[in-house]
């Protein structure tokens, strides 16, 4: 699973003017607690499962700590379907908080159950469970966090231990069954749900979400905008009413912006690694709610907004934020075919740089492609959820470039020879960074996987 990087060459005159080449790889854990300890191998050739569930390099192992249609321990009824994006949040004594999304669509096979109090649309399959682990790993309890909403796929922790869960649609109310519009942030409470209860953050913006990470600096929160067709989504920005407020002050509202990228109007126009860019504008969203147009189909002026196909994953590492875009299709409209890139954005210098691009003759080359959900490793590196077609991964990359198999999942639910593939989502560490807790999304199930990752 190894791969070579080939070396990065500065041709800024093949990107035009007031674009400089910095590093590329090594830039992505500068200033993060793992580039203290950056990893520069993998863990070895992943063993079968003789379980038939999920094949890992030899010495980790793995617990099933909770599976699609078993019983909630709450008694409030089944664990629901789709699992996705997740958070491991602190608790206290060494507990461990896990809050994860159900990316439910009104098709579900097992809808998050209402609860009272919870439900933002009795309609809605959606939303969100909470597990209680003790440092062991045990469940002590698992419950309902919040339900009625629609397609929670992926999301982010906020620094005073809530869970942002994000609706990844733009349906309104009358469509598909919905009494009321979807496509908002909801903040979830891991273990007092009812503190946060189910009030949609509109002031961030109705449309297709997928993640979201916070400054803990400075509270912006930065959100991507996952939009498979033409036009493509948007990377935006919300400046809070009261940033860094703790739990319910995002209700407060603010200012939601779209990143403008001067001269590009596509990112996947950029193909070079470490390609740098100065001077990112933001623009004021017109119309957050999308009342009558989406949001990135809005009018942005006479320069225009910058687009993005299929952007995924974002998360905060050192003093800036980084996010994906899962591929680029120019079938679809792109401007140009990529099979994955992570680009940082740097909000004190204004600056955006591309990191990573996936694929064949670029500096990190996945087997195949779409990187979805990503998370820095304690150890050093980085670990990546495949979302494609075949077997399903989750790849660990390391500083050098290397690529390797971290996990595969073999849900064996067909014959032995033609198992069914589930992808990995939510990939996220323990708090104390000894366990590795990751979803497949179906049938739905979540492991925590242990093992030496220091070594």
């Amino acid at each position: 699973m190894s791969a070579t990087r080939r070396q990065i060459l500065a041709r800024a005159s093949a990107l035009g003017s007031g674009i400089v080449f910095t590093g590329a790889l090594s830039e992505l854990f500068a200033g993060t607690a793992a580039a203290q300890n950056l990893g520069h191998t993998g863990y070895g050739p992943l063993v079968p499962d003789p379980n038939g569930l999920l094949d890992l390099p030899e010495g980790f192992r793995y617990t099933v700590l909770s599976r699609e249609g078993d019983q909630l321990r709450s008694g409030e009824g089944l664990v629901p379907s789709n699992h996705d994006g997740m958070a491991a949040l602190a608790g206290r004594g060494g507990r461990t908080h896990l809050v994860r999304n159900h990316e439910n669509r009104p098709t579900a096979k097992i809808p998050v159950p209402a609860v009272e109090g919870l439900t933002y649309d009795p309609a809605g399959h959606g939303g969100c469970t909470a597990l209680t682990l003790d440092s062991g790993n045990r469940v002590l309890s698992e419950h309902v966090a919040i339900a009625g909403t629609a397609v929670n796929c992926a999301g982010g922790h906020s620094p005073w231990g809530t869970w942002l869960t994000c609706e990844e649609t733009e349906d309104k109310a009358g469509t598909n069954g919905y009494t009321k519009d979807h496509g908002f942030i909801f903040e979830v409470h891991p273990t007092d749900p009812h503190r946060t209860s189910a009030v949609p953050l509109t002031a961030m913006g109705r449309f297709q979400h997928e993640a979201v990470a916070i400054d803990p600096q400075r509270g912006v929160v930065y959100e991507t905008e996952d939009a498979f067709l033409k036009p493509f989504g948007l990377f935006y920005r919300f400046l809070p009413n009261k940033p860094l407020g703790g739990v319910g002050s995002l209700r407060a509202g603010g200012r939601l912006q779209a990143m403008r990228v001067p001269g590009v109007s596509d990112l996947s126009m950029i193909q070079e690694t470490g390609a740098t860019f100065d001077g990112i504008e933001w623009v004021d969203v017109p119309d957050p709610l999308a009342a009558s147009t989406p949001v990135r189909l809005q009018d942005y002026g006479p320069k225009g907004i910058t687009h993005a196909q299929k952007l995924e994953g974002c998360y905060w590492g050192g003093n800036c934020v980084y996010f994906v875009s899962s591929f680029a299709h120019s079938a679809d409209g792109s401007a140009a075919d990529h099979y994955g890139q992570i680009w940082r954005y740097d909000p004190q210098r204004r600056r955006l740089t591309l990191v990573i691009v996936f694929g064949p003759d670029t500096d990190v080359q996945l087997p195949g492609e779409s990187p979805d959900n990503i998370c820095l490793a304690p150890s050093g590196g980085l670990m990546v959820c495949e979302d494609g077609n075949g077997a399903q991964h989750v790849f660990g990359v390391t500083r050098g470039g290397e690529v390797y198999a971290m996990a595969r999942g073999r849900q064996n639910i067909g014959t032995p020879d033609k198992p069914e593939w589930g992808e990995f989502a939510g990939v996220t560490f323990s708090p104390n960074g000894d366990t590795m807790y990751v979803n497949c999304y179906t049938p739905g199930t979540t492991f925590a996987v242990t093992g030496p990752w220091r070594r």
